[in-house]
């Protein structure tokens, strides 16, 4: 039986072995061999894409105000070498249409490179997100949140319901970080 660090290593030098095999398994004519460089490998979108999303860091459950404005700059950043102004600097005064305009400009260049990544458990990538999103409605309910359901998305929480009722905005607002904890603790 081969333990968990052991299982790792195993899977790490496998996985190793399997390009070389590849790589090695050619015609034997030079000429008919192609050889994946790493810059060729880098070039396809889906390579991109991912390599941006390395790049992005990742909220956590309990990430706090501080440490979200921190993750922001670089986003705030590249906003600005886009030419705009990052909503930060909005506080207090009235953008102008032009303003918009290149803050979505700016957004749509950056967010993808910088702006932060939900938490796992919310992130609509995750195959469970939808599974934890419906933990914590009924652990909500559980705790006496009347109008909480799943949002359309199936990832998203909604609070108040058609009703908009201030006690389940707030009931549910004030006891989410306790339920997204409990149902973190109980799929351990």
């Amino acid at each position: 039986m081969v333990g968990k660090r052991g299982a790792g290593r195993l899977l790490v030098a496998l996985a190793m072995l399997v390009p070389v095999q590849a790589c090695s398994s050619g015609s034997g004519q030079d000429g008919d061999r192609q050889v994946a460089t790493l810059a060729s490998a880098g070039s396809t979108p889906a390579a991109s894409a991912s390599a941006a999303a390395a790049k992005r860091p990742r909220e956590r459950l309990d990430t706090t105000p501080e440490e979200f404005e921190a993750m922001l700059v670089p986003f705030n950043k590249c906003v600005r070498e886009h030419g705009a102004k990052p909503k930060e600097d909005w506080r207090g005064q009235v953008p102008s249409k032009s303003e918009i305009q290149k803050l979505e400009a700016a957004n749509k260049a950056c967010e993808p490179l910088y702006y932060p990544l939900p938490p796992w458990e919310k992130d609509p990538a995750n195959p469970e997100a939808k599974d934890f999103a419906r933990d914590v409605v009924a652990c909500l309910k559980g705790k006496g949140v009347k109008y909480v359901e799943v949002g359309e998305n199936g990832v998203d929480i909604s609070l108040g319901g058609e009703q908009n009722d201030r006690g389940s905005i707030t009931k549910g607002m004030d006891l989410m970080p306790a339920c997204e904890r409990e149902v973190v603790a109980n799929r351990k």
